[in-house]
């Protein structure tokens, strides 16, 4: 699973001057409660901007301080990584351990997931590069569908539709090369004013490129994406055909095309590697899934093989990918599991090592839950207001009524899996099933949520237990 996440530049310009303190703030806002992990985080994400500072000897025998989350699923641990690398502006990939032990996975290696991050790291440096030169690769577009709309003359004069300049309709001569000059700008005028926006021109377009194939190497079938045209550049020149469309779409096109010209991908790619080598985070979750002994017999033989697999990655290797050598030394690598049934220490002691903080994440309680549904920017509240808002109903709900929500999804997490704070997603969802579905018909566009219809939608679900196990 690989999670993108663009960053905001300005937060990254003013993250060397946060301190863990504020840090921790930050993902206030997004998480509730696990201070002792986000202390962690906002350490190991200091630690970082604290090794960026030092001489470059020094700085490159500074490790990173790897980090083991231990708590039940839903209690925070992804969000905390996600909402950490967000605000880092870093490359951040989220990736199961579990993949690598499913019977008969024939798939990629464990190196993969650092090709991912780099793949995710060229995609925020290019998405970077193109807002750079948005506005002169618009302007260039601009011109270019002028020069359709109106070419410009060769020699000699050039014929002008009357209704198109007011001195020729007079019938005062001018000069071709004003009469062109103000003809193009009343066309840039209407232009940029969405007026010709339905009109047809025909431009050229580029034809789509061979398809790439895959390499079959000692290492496994990666997807290299090699093309034909990369390997062969002088043999194929570049294959156009002429197309007709609307303005509306040429000039989108148009605008991405001399982006692409505007775009050096060799700075990019250079950029991107460093990125992902000096500030990637990489989350590796289900950690619990493949730790424990090897047993000799069973699906989960390949545990302690995948966990030596996965070592020389945390501890510092270099990894071939199709932008270069990648070295995931500095790769801050957060792991994270429930281990109920395992624990840290049935890990191998050399991958132990090179996760030397732990912090144990807390259960969450009524309280909790109550400040998920209301206080961070994303609360699942808020987000159900803004949904039913489209529709123009007004949902307003009482104190009594949140209190009522968060005592329900706990005594469900107690009485059947506890799933944590996703339980208030499908308590949600059941609490609302009228409304959402009756929404566009409702006459009465204000609707009061409070505890006794909280009670009224929720008490005999909860009731029955064996029932709640499959709505809840």
């Amino acid at each position: 699973m690989v999670i993108y996440l663009p960053g905001n530049l300005e937060e990254a310009a003013t993250l060397d001057q946060m301190t863990p303190r504020e840090i921790v703030v930050e993902l206030d806002k997004y998480v509730i409660g696990q201070k002792a992990a986000k202390r962690a985080v906002a350490i190991a994400l200091r630690n970082r901007i604290r090794r960026q500072k030092l001489p470059a000897e020094m700085a490159e025998e500074i490790m990173p301080k790897n980090i083991i989350m231990i708590g039940a699923t839903g209690v925070g641990k992804t969000e905390i990584a996600r909402r950490l690398a967000r605000l880092a502006n870093s490359p951040f990939l989220k990736v199961e351990a579990s993949k690598f032990t499913e019977v008969g996975y024939v798939g990629r290696d464990v190196e993969s997931m650092i090709r991912d991050l780099v793949e995710i790291s060229v995609d925020m440096v290019r998405e970077e590069k193109l807002e750079e030169v948005a506005d002169k690769a618009e302007a260039n577009a601009e011109e270019r569908l002028l020069d359709l709309l109106l070419p410009r003359p060769l020699g000699g004069p050039v014929s002008i539709p009357a209704a198109s300049d007011a001195a020729s309709a007079a019938g005062q001569p001018e000069r071709p090369s004003e009469n062109f000059t103000r003809s193009r700008e009343k066309i840039r005028q209407q232009l940029r004013e969405g007026r010709l926006d339905d009109r047809t021109v025909e431009i050229d377009v580029r034809e789509r490129s061979f398809p790439a194939f895959e390499i079959i190497s000692n290492t496994g079938i990666e997807e290299m994406d090699i093309n034909i045209k990369d390997v062969l550049p002088g043999f194929f020149g570049p294959k156009t055909k002429k197309r007709k469309m609307r303005v509306a779409e040429a000039i989108d096109y148009l605008i991405q095309e001399e982006e692409q010209k505007l775009l050096d991908m060799d700075q990019v790619t250079r950029t991107a590697v460093e990125r992902a080598e000096q500030s990637g985070i990489i989350f590796l979750d289900e950690l619990d899934k493949i730790a424990g002994r090897e047993t000799g017999h069973g699906p989960d033989v390949s545990r302690e093989g995948v966990q030596r697999d996965i070592l020389p990655i945390v501890e510092g290797t270099t990894v071939n990918s199709r932008y270069g050598m990648v070295r995931t030394d500095h790769i801050l690598f957060i792991a994270a599991g429930a281990f109920h049934v395992s624990k840290p220490s049935d890990l191998i002691p050399e991958l132990q090592g090179r996760f030397p903080i732990r912090v144990e994440l807390n259960p969450l309680t009524v309280d909790d839950f109550v400040k998920i549904l209301q206080e961070p920017k994303n609360a699942l509240l808020k987000q159900y207001i803004a949904l039913l808002e489209t529709e123009g109903i007004k949902l307003f709900f009482t104190d009594e009524a949140v209190l009522e929500v968060a005592k329900f999804a706990a005594m469900v997490n107690e009485q059947t899996e506890n799933i944590g704070a996703r339980r208030l997603h499908t308590i949600m969802e059941r609490l609302l099933d009228e409304i959402s579905f009756e929404g566009p018909d409702l006459k009465e566009k204000n609707v009061k949520i409070d505890s006794a219809y909280v009670q009224k939608q929720l008490a005999e679900i909860v009731k029955d237990q064996d029932l709640s196990r499959y709505i809840l």
